[in-house]
C-alpha cells in the first residue's frame, strides 16, 4: 500500500482593484494507491503592504507553481511536513482501521 499525497490550489481571494492575493484556500488529498482516502482544506492569508513590491505578479500572470511556493513558504516546511504527516496517518486509519463502532447483536 503506497500512501501518497498532493497539494492543490482550490482558489484565491484578491484585491480586485490591484489583483494583489490576499488569500490562498488550498486542499491536501491523501491516496493509497491512487485512490483518494482522505483530504485537509486550508487557508492562508496575506496582508496587502502600503505598496506592492517589486517582485509582483499580476493576477492574470499567475500560474499554480508560484502560488504553490507561496502557500509553502507562508505555512513553513515543518507545518507542510506535519500536515503530510497527519494526512498519511488518516489513510491509513481508513485502509487498516484501529478502532470500530457497532454492537455484537442485531
Amino acid at each position: 500500500m503506497a500512501v501518497t499525497t498532493s497539494w492543490e490550489i482550490n482558489t484565491l481571494e484578491r484585491d480586485v482593484s490591484d489583483g494583489y492575493v490576499t488569500k490562498i484556500i488550498y486542499r491536501i488529498r491523501g491516496y493509497s494507491d491512487s485512490v483518494e482516502k482522505a483530504r485537509k482544506t486550508g487557508e492562508v492569508n496575506f496582508t496587502k503592504p502600503e505598496s506592492l513590491p517589486s517582485d509582483f505578479i499580476a493576477f492574470a500572470s499567475l500560474d499554480s507553481a508560484t502560488v504553490m511556493t507561496w502557500l509553502k513558504d507562508s505555512i513553513g516546511s515543518t507545518r507542510v511536513g506535519e500536515l503530510e504527516t497527519q494526512l498519511k496517518a488518516e489513510v491509513n486509519e481508513v485502509v487498516t482501521p484501529t478502532t470500530a463502532k457497532g454492537v455484537p447483536w442485531s
